[in-house]
């Protein structure tokens, strides 16, 4: 797939629906409240034996404290400038990773580990090696495995990346949200341009091979000539890649999102408009466009992955290791055995005191069917290949639920199908949300259901 600036902005107006970001198949919202512990035992003990010596296993590790609240921010997170609280969640991580190590009957291969939060440089760099010694301990780390991590450009320091780099890390995301000083005011996230230029270059300094900047359009106070400033100041230090969310706006669910007004939010058309100039701006500047909010350059992993064919989505994101199974650790962090879902209790309170009594903090979760695994299948491939092939077992379902749902799509000419299989457009690679939806069977089986609240939309 080749760069292009040549996108509709009306089409792009016109498939602006609330739409999952399809990180897990069945989506989040449709999960069941209770989960049979005792049956994700079992299923664990399964797929790990199945998954382990063939491919190695991912790690992801939900590190939720931050010192100051950023307004905008929807993740689970825990505010205090206390870091004692560093050494009671260690503590934790550790017990919970040792109920998982006694499900496992054999040694695991860790080839992929991921430090997402909150903010993991919250914890000190000698945390984080120990941190980093609680999973490698008895463990065997693949041979192409990959560490990453996300940082704070204000607290990530060069001990930090020494120590990090030292452990195998070479990747990390910094969150830079927006560069323009009023913006930042009223997110209450001010990190000038230096810091964020001084953690990158530190991090290449340390050695690390790919930096990834998180930025955000529809911000409240931004413009169209804050986005352009902000994306000129961000090519200047050629992040290896970035992502280029959209802000959604959920004070149901993300209390600090009451904390500015809500006037100050860039309107539809003008949200549209910031969307368009970033992409348009990180296009003609040698990024690529690998789907789903996602920039990378050619040289970047991520972009050699969705060249070859190799590229895999997982809750973290789009990533180039497909280990077949993922485990989350810690607050709120989700797991996925490939064919079940996990989610941890959303608390800190009650996360501590499950692993404290010698169980699994599992809050919520999903166990698949056939139906299940085989559609999240089409759009796992859909995602993270631009095309599928359908099993004609499921011709009768594909005929009455998703071909329908495909029908306006075809005729703007972002995809094309028949009985056999799918591929999207040079344009439908602006829409893969949209076409993965038609494939998403709880929503199509739903469609008189409002999802506005569920969903963040596809702009």
């Amino acid at each position: 797939m080749t760069a292009t600036i040549d996108f509709d902005p009306l089409l792009i107006q016109k498939y602006n629906q609330p739409v999952p970001r399809y990180t897990s198949y069945p989506t989040v919202p449709f999960w069941k409240d209770e989960m049979d512990t005792e049956r994700w035992k079992q299923q664990f003990t399964q797929q790990f034996t199945a998954q382990n010596a063939v491919s190695g296993i991912s790690v992801y590790v939900h590190l939720p404290f931050c010192e100051s609240l950023c307004t905008y921010c929807g993740c689970n997170k825990k505010i205090t400038n206390n870091h004692s609280v560093e050494e009671d969640y260690l503590q934790a991580i550790e017990k919970e990773w040792k109920l998982y190590r006694k499900l496992m009957g054999q040694t695991p291969v860790l080839r992929e580990i991921h430090l997402g939060g909150g903010t993991p440089t919250f914890f000190s760099p000698l945390n984080l090696k120990r941190l980093m010694t609680i999973l490698t301990k008895n463990s065997i780390v693949h041979p192409y495995y990959e560490f990453s991590i996300e940082g704070h450009p204000n607290n990530t320091t060069p001990k930090h990346l020494e120590t990090l780099y030292n452990l195998g890390f070479r990747r990390i995301s910094y969150g830079v949200q927006d560069l323009d000083p009023k913006v930042q005011h009223v997110i209450n996230r001010i990190q000038p341009f230096e810091n964020v230029q001084q953690a990158t270059e530190s991090a290449r300094a340390a050695g690390f091979t790919s930096v990834n900047f998180d930025l955000i359009y529809g911000l409240p106070l931004q413009t169209l000539q804050s986005i352009e400033d902000t994306i000129n100041q961000v090519i200047t230090l050629k992040p290896e890649r970035i992502a280029f969310y959209s802000y959604a706006h959920v004070p149901w669910t993300s209390k600090g999102q009451r904390l500015f007004n809500e006037n100050d939010l860039p309107a539809a058309a003008d949200k549209l408009q910031l969307y368009l100039k970033g992409k348009e701006m990180l296009l003609a500047n040698g990024y690529y466009d690998i789907g789903m909010d996602h920039f990378a350059l050619p040289q970047d992993e991520l972009y050699i992955a969705k060249q070859n064919g190799k590229l895999h989505r997982n809750f973290m994101g789009y990533t180039t290791q497909n280990s077949g199974m993922l485990i989350g650790l810690g607050v709120s962090a989700i797991s996925d055995l490939g064919n079940a879902f996990a989610q941890n209790d959303k608390t800190l309170h009650n996360y501590y005191a499950l692993v404290h009594e010698g169980k699994l903090p599992i809050k919520r979760g999903f166990f698949l069917n056939e139906e299940d695994l085989a559609f999240r299948q089409y759009i796992k491939d859909i995602s993270c290949k631009g095309h599928t092939v359908f099993n004609p077992v499921h011709l009768p379902l594909l005929q009455k639920y998703s071909f329908p749902a495909l029908a306006q799509p075809v005729a703007d000419g972002l995809v094309e199908f028949d009985n056999n299989q799918l591929r999207l457009t040079e344009t439908g690679h602006n829409f893969i949300r949209n076409i993965c939806s038609a494939f998403d069977l709880y929503l199509q089986r739903n469609t008189n259901q409002p999802y506005q609240q569920a969903f963040s939309k596809a702009i």
